[in-house]
């Protein structure tokens, strides 16, 4: 009998030439869904033990410790990301922290797919496809949003300046890699006014 296995959504696909940003894929990322009550002393304390890093409560926000980031979603929501060998482990030592504690573990690593866009340019290109105003000053490293992109659901994460994560369904990955070959060609390139201060 064949044994199942995993492979990437995008595992046939290769960085294509002439683009004025990278286009790669993040592959082996580990993904859980961890549930439960901000306000809930206990679910704060046990999740930290495991991830060695308090649970952002701020809206739109991340945190990481060592290989483990950790993004917030929702008001009792937030995504774990981890080596994929290593969710295994994780999710154990969450439910067993998380015993008797109102929450909820779910291993979501193969929901979605991640790209990773990186250069000078990288808002620009997303910008092309969503409704966000990434040139103010309310997307710093670290920041979180949800976002519909080329009219698909999507998750943007900025991990620098320059450097951004988005996440999408595992179904909409092939979808999301062609149209951002298609807009991050150099030909395409559209330069707009330089990035704004937040208002006050």
């Amino acid at each position: 009998m064949s044994e199942p296995y995993y492979e990437s959504p995008l595992a046939h696909v290769a960085e294509p030439p002439g683009l004025y940003v990278s286009i790669r894929e993040i592959p082996d990322r580990g993904m859980i869904d961890l549930r439960g009550l901000p306000g809930d002393n206990g679910f704060m304390a046990a999740a930290r033990q495991v991830l060695g890093v308090d649970l952002p409560t701020r809206p739109r926000t991340s945190v990481s410790w060592g290989d483990i980031k950790v993004l917030w979603l929702s008001i009792d929501q937030w995504l774990i990301l981890c080596p994929r060998a290593k969710a295994p482990e994780v999710i154990a030592s969450l439910k067993e922290a998380l015993r008797g504690i109102h929450s909820l573990v779910v291993d979501v690593s193969d929901m979605r797919a991640i790209i990773r866009i990186e250069g000078d340019g990288m808002r620009e290109v997303l910008m092309k496809g969503c409704s966000l105003d990434l040139l103010s000053g309310d997307y710093g490293a670290g920041t979180v949003r949800r976002m519909r992109f080329a009219e698909i659901a999507a998750l943007l994460h900025v991990i620098e300046e320059d450097i951004c994560d988005i996440y999408v369904f595992r179904s909409y990955a092939s979808y999301a890699w062609d149209y951002l070959q298609a807009t991050a060609r150099e030909p395409s390139r559209v330069r707009l006014f330089g990035k704004q201060a937040a208002p006050v």
